[in-house]
């Protein structure tokens, strides 16, 4: 097979495959890598806080033919260019992975070469061992196998042996009979799952940047609400490191949290449970441990459990997220602006950077009645633009810009509130006439 014609039959499989949560079984290339990047894999969580030595990584890109570099996470103008990490989205999920074909020829991942090129994928005795792995990190390698094949996943080195088979450890498959083969995999709840869910700060976590990760999860996570100001919010992702998240102390220069989970099947976690937690005195003034546990207590929810808010596109940030420098600033330059109709919108600036800035709106339902929608425009004030956005569908046309609110956050009840926020390219200058109607 030509290297075009096996890209394009693996770009035709690649609707087979539901990126946020489908289990239909598909076939790629495998891969292994020894251990996650210190301190944390490209999902953010350390590899001794994993909870299975079996993990693999999930390609970020699906880029066939263009081995180039992109931004990561990628932004919404860029969508097409996704790979099944999904910005994060399949951080924590658990992927059966079983054994296929053995390549006989040279199958090295090589630009602009076919797979297993003069050679064949051929069955052997090792066909349908089976072992599940967590997804922990991701590829964005510029090879033909984190590019041109969608459903590649690069396994943990010392797990290769473990695949079972006829109920014991295949032993001796790797490394005489591996040559990067076939194996064909699916997403599916975490097994023989007990228990709850583990939170801890990550290094350089404090008061004023209370990043955490969440892991031992029975489903993934797509999100993460904290309560802080009376409301419930939506934490941003830490980057595209999908097992982390900023959220806000329930009272503002607090270090007590409370939070609730939304897992891959965009469902609040044990029907909307409140994690109560704060930040651990070990900890001073900043973590200084790559991970530090955090204890916590689990309340029900005060009300009807709300509707899961974090969406696929609730986790879209900038690498500089990844870090406390730039998050200081946090509620600084905040300006204010009141909209027509029973509808105001705020804004502040979380964050900047050199080249660009992270905006937080807060959009009220500031009359006596309901509202079942709402829309906030403005224009930017030089040559902005908007690199990504969440818990909205934003638009921009020259300067002006328009966000829509989603469709789970459109009703809003007298007096109460909903965020959403972008990340913009671009000097950090006031917006121009900032309206909600």
């Amino acid at each position: 097979m030509s290297a075009l014609a096996l890209v394009l039959s693996f770009q035709l499989a690649a609707r087979a495959l539901d990126v946020s949560g489908g289990s239909t079984a598909v076939t790629g290339n495998a891969t292994w890598f020894s251990s996650l990047g210190a301190p944390y894999g490209g999902c953010g969580l350390p590899q001794a806080q994993l909870d299975t030595q079996n993990f693999l990584a999930l390609n970020v890109f699906n880029t066939p033919g263009n081995y180039g570099a992109f931004t990561r996470p990628i932004p919404a103008s860029n969508a097409s260019t996704m790979g099944m990490f999904d910005n994060g989205l399949n951080c924590g999920r658990y992927v059966q992975v079983s054994v296929s074909d053995y390549c006989t020829g040279t199958n090295d991942g090589a630009q602009n070469q076919a797979f297993c090129r003069n050679g064949s994928w051929t069955a052997d005795a090792y066909n349908g061992a089976t072992l599940t792995f967590v997804v922990a990190d991701s590829c964005g390698d510029s090879n033909a196998w984190c590019r041109d094949d969608p459903y590649h996943v690069d396994l943990a080195q010392a797990s290769l042996n473990q695949f079972v088979l006829n109920g014991r450890p295949v032993g001796d498959m790797y490394p005489s009979h591996w040559n990067n083969r076939h194996v064909t995999w699916k997403f599916i709840p975490a097994p023989n799952y007990t228990g709850d869910i583990n939170i801890g700060f990550l290094q350089s976590a404090q008061v004023y940047w209370p990043a955490i990760a969440v892991s031992h999860l029975p489903n993934g996570i797509h999100g993460i609400r904290y309560y802080s100001g009376g409301t419930w919010q939506s934490a941003q992702m830490n980057s595209d490191m999908g097992d982390d998240y900023i959220i806000a102390p329930t009272t503002a220069g607090g270090s007590q949290y409370q939070i609730q989970v939304v897992d891959a099947a965009d469902t609040l976690l044990n029907g909307g449970r409140v994690y109560n937690f704060s930040l651990p005195a070990s900890c001073g003034s900043s973590c200084g441990q790559a991970y530090t546990a955090a204890s916590y207590t689990t309340s029900a929810p005060v009300s009807a459990s709300p509707s899961a808010s974090p969406s696929a596109s609730a986790t879209a940030t900038t690498s500089a997220s990844a870090s406390p420098s730039a998050s200081a600033s946090s509620s600084a330059s905040a300006s204010s602006s009141p909209g027509t109709g029973a509808c105001t919108v705020s804004t502040t600036v979380v964050s900047y950077w050199t080249g660009g800035y992270q905006l937080q709106f807060t959009v009220t339902d500031s009359g006596s009645t309901a509202i079942s929608g709402w829309k906030v425009g403005f224009s930017f004030a030089g040559t902005q633009t908007v690199a990504n956005s969440w818990n909205a569908t934003v638009t921009q046309s020259a300067a002006a810009v328009t966000a829509v609110n989603a469709s789970y956050n459109g009703s809003l009840a007298p007096g109460a509130s909903t965020t959403w926020g972008m990340v913009v390219n671009g000097a950090n200058q006031p917006l121009i006439s900032p309206t909600c109607t």
